[in-house]
């Protein structure tokens, strides 16, 4: 295991990263996935081809490729391909509906699409899967590109309040330094071998696998499974030692103590919050405490996470990484320790990772990026920050729903539902679940007598992912608004919780 006390720098780009593992280890295992694995020579050998292929397909430097495909191989040598030649890395995930992939591409604009068996993007620039592998088969190179680590190299897709989708545009130096202080604070060498299931089409996810795996020496364990029996399956038959998922796969996990987790190390828990019922009930079950942890797109990934081992604090999101100041603010500006606010985030000042961390480049808007506006970048999420650095949230600034992971943005919701000749008004929240955190619910304001629950269901399953349909449905003759007539969101849950069985 490696030092905990001090930070090392990340590597200078993206195609650097495989270097150290090249010249120590070039046969070890960089990528293991459900076609097969890679050593760190042949990840280097595919990430040249697919840098030739993209080349050859026109890319150039401050291009942007979109790949909507799925968690294998393939994505993996993309991806380091497209850095190797200075291109603008954007996922478009399998699973959102085809107006929603439609709506990324517009944004990203993309010159070339790789397109997997779940895109539904019908556009110039798509690459399928077989003329794609008959560019990987070439022996064609791209030539060597002077390198910006500082120029846009990823966009993350996320959305506010409005429920539109927000770009938010990385550098390669914002990319690599995650995985750095990750790698470093935990003490992380070749032994890693690090688990994801969720969609490497999340930017965040790239930066936690691959990038993060290759700065340890370790292998990247691309997972294809996100149930309880998959899930178990992977981390056991391919020796995962750290793992990160959504609270709602540990609750799964938690309640099947028929399935080992083999030599599992880390459980780590993100996308929503971990509640401490969870973390015992897991621990009970599997012998570890989960990690619990608080990211951000705009960070990105990781801001705060349990330290090693079994330490944690109740209702708390763990510790803020040594390379963030993270802080509470009002109005009139940063608070004391302790005392609730907006968490904002700057580069930390002090210790091994003092000024190493630079805030995201901006937002890609119009064909070019909007940079932030100047301090501390907000969260958007009301919360703590004690002296010691632990992170608690306590509230969403945001109207997202989390549900199982996964962001579900109610304005979204609600164009479709208000788009129906049946609907006069809706509201759409997010109610507790025990397993899932949230379900999603709305709340309607119908035009006849009756609710067509159905009709309405089937016009969201049109427009939206799966996990975006309302599974909950209240009929309203009035939706609460205030004086401007706006809807009063504070009431809705305890609104659809007063529902009686008959109103759903």
């Amino acid at each position: 295991m490696r030092s905990t006390e001090a930070g090392a720098a990340p590597p200078p780009s993206i195609a650097a990263v495989l270097d150290a593992p090249l010249a120590a280890r070039p046969r070890a295992t960089a990528i293991e996935a459900a076609s097969g694995a890679w050593s760190y020579a042949e990840l280097d050998d595919r990430a040249r081809r697919a840098a030739g292929a993209l080349w050859s397909l026109g890319v150039r430097q401050g291009d942007r490729v979109a790949a909507c495909l799925p968690n294998d191989l393939d994505i993996v040598a993309a991806f380091h391909g497209a850095q190797r030649i200075g291109a603008v890395w954007a996922g478009i995930g399998e699973a959102l509906a085809p107006a929603e992939q439609e709506e990324l591409h517009g944004i990203c604009d993309p010159a070339v699409v790789l397109a997997g068996p779940r895109c539904r993007l019908d556009v110039p620039g798509r690459v399928d899967p077989d003329r794609w592998a008959r560019l990987m088969a070439g022996e064609g190179s791209a030539p060597e590109v002077a390198l910006d680590v500082d120029a846009p190299a990823g966009i993350a897709f996320t959305s506010g309040t409005s429920g539109r989708p927000k770009a938010v545009v990385h550098s390669q130096r914002n990319l690599l330094l995650p995985g750095a202080v990750l790698v470093a604070t935990r003490g992380w060498g070749p032994e890693l071998r690090k688990g994801d299931g969720f969609p490497l089409t999340i930017l965040n996810l790239m930066v936690l696998s691959t990038l993060l795996a290759a700065q340890a020496g370790g292998c990247s364990v691309i997972m294809d499974r996100r149930d309880a029996d998959g899930l178990a399956g992977w981390i056991s038959e391919r020796g995962v030692t750290a793992w990160n998922g959504a609270p709602a796969q540990l609750y799964d996990l938690a309640r099947r103590p028929d399935l080992g987790l083999g030599p599992l190390q880390e459980a780590w828990s993100g996308g929503g919050d971990t509640s401490d019922a969870l973390r015992e009930a897991f621990s009970a079950t599997h012998g570890l405490v989960p990690r619990a942890t608080y990211g951000l797109t705009e960070a990105p990934t990781v801001v705060s996470i349990d330290p090693p081992g079994e330490q944690w604090r109740p209702s708390t999101s763990g510790r803020v990484l040594p390379h963030l100041d993270v802080a509470a603010y009002d109005d009139d500006g940063r608070l004391p320790a302790g005392e609730p606010g907006e968490l904002r985030l700057s580069a930390a000042t002090s210790g091994p990772w003092a000024g190493a961390w630079t805030p995201l480049l901006g937002y890609w808007e119009n064909g070019r990026v909007r940079p932030p506006e100047p301090g501390p970048v907000p969260t958007g999420d009301i919360g703590t920050v004690d002296a010691d650095g632990w992170l608690t949230v306590l509230d969403r600034k945001k109207l997202v729903i989390v549900r199982g992971g996964a962001n579900v943005y109610p304005l979204e919701v609600e164009r479709v539902l208000l788009a129906h000749p049946g609907v006069a008004n809706a509201a759409v929240c997010g109610v507790p679940d025990d397993r899932l955190g949230q379900r999603v619910a709305a709340v309607v304001e119908s035009a006849g007598a009756r609710l067509d629950v159905a009709a309405l269901t089937e016009a969201c399953r049109r427009e939206l992912a799966p996990y975006k349909v309302p599974e909950i449905w209240k009929r309203v003759d009035a939706l609460p608004v205030n004086a401007m007539g706006k809807v009063q969101r504070a009431g809705l849950a305890d609104l659809v919780a007063r529902d009686a069985p008959g109103d759903r």
